[in-house]
């Protein structure tokens, strides 16, 4: 018994992307968030017709006030974000915990004020930070200053966004680029039946 299913390139199919462009038609905006106790990065990124375009992004600051008023602050900003640009899917940064469990526990909550925002009825994804690298430079343990460039360059911006930004719409590019191979593997089973 075979252990692992093996294709040949003849299987390939290139009119598989008109597939995907047809399946994606109606398109989708996504906001990406990169919550944080201080600076809260969000991405917005539309994908119509198998094509990806940049829409919006910057940095919720709440780094001057209390912690209660932080949280606070950071539920309105993500509700008013939501309303403005009525995104049809969310995807945010899975919590890293590292040494420190005090920050763990102040990232946490951040992260909870954030999806205490968003509406039942839209779906919510999570990305690992080394799921999001690997997806936007090919590298799980890529630097700030990387990712920012590849951002930059793969949505063609004019200038590098600020790291939290960045992030944010590194972590919304990974989500559409989950949803195009889950599109794409939908339309290969389709074909093979």
């Amino acid at each position: 018994m075979r252990k692992f299913r093996t294709t040949s390139w003849r299987a390939y199919r290139p009119d598989a992307a008109q597939v995907l462009r047809a399946s994606a038609g109606a398109g989708c905006r996504i906001l990406g968030l990169d919550p944080g106790s201080r600076r809260t990065g969000y991405g917005i990124l539309a994908w119509e017709g198998g094509e990806c375009a940049h829409v919006a992004h910057g940095c919720i600051d709440v780094s001057g006030l209390e912690f209660a008023a932080r949280l606070r602050q950071i539920f309105e900003a993500v509700q008013a974000l939501i309303a403005t640009h009525t995104p049809d899917e969310v995807a945010i940064e899975r919590v890293f915990v590292s040494r420190n469990a005090d920050s763990a526990l102040k990232l946490g909550q951040a992260r909870g004020a954030a999806l205490a925002a968003v509406p039942a009825s839209t779906a919510t994804f999570e990305y690992a930070p080394r799921e999001v690298k690997r997806a936007v430079v090919g590298y799980g343990a890529a630097e700030k200053a990387q990712v920012g460039h590849m951002i930059a360059r793969l949505l063609a911006l004019d200038a590098r966004p600020p790291v939290d930004a960045a992030d944010a719409l590194a972590i919304a590019l990974c989500h559409l680029q989950t949803r195009r191979l889950a599109w794409l593997a939908r339309a290969a089973a389709g074909e093979r039946r």
